[in-house]
């Protein structure tokens, strides 16, 4: 076991270390200059067709082959929006100070067009499969697109794996943790009421998932957003104060105790880009796997959505995280990080409920990326087993367990082991991606003249 561990922390400095992250975040700069920075020229036309068109029936509309524009962006979304949300920001925050939330910002802004790129991408090259549904992701985007296949079954593999782990037994855990410390819930309860859960709506396949995201996504990125504006509010005198200790940290080229001057703002960057990443996952190639599955017939029109996620999750979500730490103060003691720090900022602002509220948004946002991970992994063992209904069935079934196992079980190997296993994901669907940068140009170009809005640039 030691061995293993051994291993896995070897690839692991790999897979999330500088090389990588300057990778994923070049990726973003990249596509942004292939784009004529997309994410700047049309954010109003995104928002437009994105959230201001949520009530709209075409967002809602869907056939046999597939689900609904806004079903399939939110089970995205369910597995985007994690417990990186609210631990992942808190950490940065303690470990590379107030100025990892701007470079935060930055890793969001270049994300967007990544994630748009994927998402464009994996309904260009999506297919059909036995049952007449549309499946789709990086491992089909490398196949068709790049005629790979040695490297589209390495994605798939690298994702089945994180699936049990980042998208399943981790978060459960979290659940577990987080009702166990506020409210006395032994955690075996907590693992079978989950794993209740996760029968009910895992057995049901995507169109079950998708239905029940639909309902629990809008409702727990409100709860929260109100949750966070409210804190906000009493500490408002505090919020320019915050926004100025950003920027200022943000280029701290002070040296640290017997450091070098400049490390400041490299770890200022290492901490913002490395949880940006992980708070809107662009770049791994695990949304555009849900997304493949919208009844949409517009490759570019779902990719908006996909820039809308990033916006989100990380510049709305991850920054309110972060205002409430910092209006408080209690980062600077450096006693507490992670889910602890989240608690205690939101307990001093309100006393008594604050780490109530904290708890009631883990479960909420850790739920619903168990079911929405449920379904990545789906795909992939599909994927893998040439449309294997049995093969389908053993996975979800395993699926299930792993729900239960992470709630009871301590997990840090298995926690170390499935974060590898997610980093390394990025590296086949950068390959595809960044291989079919002109189809993603072409794909964009012809979707806006189409419109009539000549995309000349």
């Amino acid at each position: 076991m030691e061995f293993i561990s051994t291993i896995n922390a070897a690839v692991n400095d790999v897979v999330w270390g500088p090389i990588m992250l300057t990778l994923l975040i070049g990726a973003g700069l990249f596509f942004s200059i292939k784009t004529k920075f997309i994410q700047f020229r049309k954010f109003g036309f995104m928002l437009k067709n994105t959230i201001l068109s949520i009530f709209s029936k075409k967002q809602h509309e869907k056939d046999d082959s597939g689900v609904s524009p806004f079903q399939a962006v939110a089970t995205a979304m369910a597995g985007t929006i994690g417990t990186g949300s609210i631990a992942g920001i808190a950490t940065a925050v303690v470990s590379g100070g107030p100025g990892a939330v701007f470079w935060m910002w930055i890793s969001a802004l270049l994300g967007m067009v990544t994630k748009y790129s994927e998402i464009v991408l994996s309904l260009k090259y999506r297919e059909k499969n036995k049952d007449g549904n549309w499946v789709g992701g990086p491992m089909y985007y490398i196949k068709n697109g790049l005629n790979i296949k040695w490297l589209a079954a390495l994605f798939a593999i690298f994702a089945m794996l994180a699936c049990l782990g980042t998208g399943n037994a981790t978060q459960s855990n979290s659940i577990a943790i987080a009702l166990k410390s506020t409210l006395g819930v032994n955690p075996y309860i907590t693992g079978v009421v989950l794993t209740g859960i996760a029968v009910a709506v895992i057995l049901g396949g995507m169109r079950r998932i998708s239905a029940v995201n639909e309902k629990l996504v809008p409702f727990m990125a409100v709860f929260y957003i109100v949750c966070s504006v409210a804190a906000a509010i009493v500490n408002i005198e505090k919020i320019p104060e915050a926004f100025a200790l950003i920027f200022k940290e943000a280029f701290n080229f002070k040296a640290a105790t017997g450091g070098v001057a400049g490390y400041g703002i490299m770890l200022a960057m290492h901490y913002g880009f490395s949880r940006g990443v992980f708070s809107n996952e662009a770049g791994l190639g695990s949304a555009p796997i849900a997304h493949a599955a919208s009844s949409t017939k517009s490759p570019v029109q779902q990719g908006l959505w996909g820039m809308f996620e990033v916006f989100f999750t990380t510049i709305i979500i991850c920054t309110f995280s972060a205002l409430v730490i910092l209006t408080t103060g209690i980062w600077e003691t450096g006693t507490v990080q992670g889910s602890a720090l989240s608690i205690a900022s939101f307990n001093a602002i309100f006393p008594y409920v604050g780490g109530s509220i904290v708890t009631l948004a883990t479960v909420f946002f850790a739920l619903s990326t168990i079911l929405g991970w449920a379904y990545y992994g789906e795909v992939c063992i599909e994927y893998l087993s040439h449309n294997s209904k049995i093969a389908v069935r053993i996975y979800r079934c395993c699926y299930i367990v792993f729900v239960f196992i992470g709630a009871v079980g301590n997990l840090d190997l298995i926690w170390s082991i499935s974060e590898t296993m997610n980093g390394l994901m990025a590296i086949p669907n950068l390959i595809g991606i960044i291989g079919l940068s002109k189809v993603i140009k072409t794909v964009t170009k012809e979707h806006f003249n189409s419109l009539g809005n000549l995309d000349k640039k």
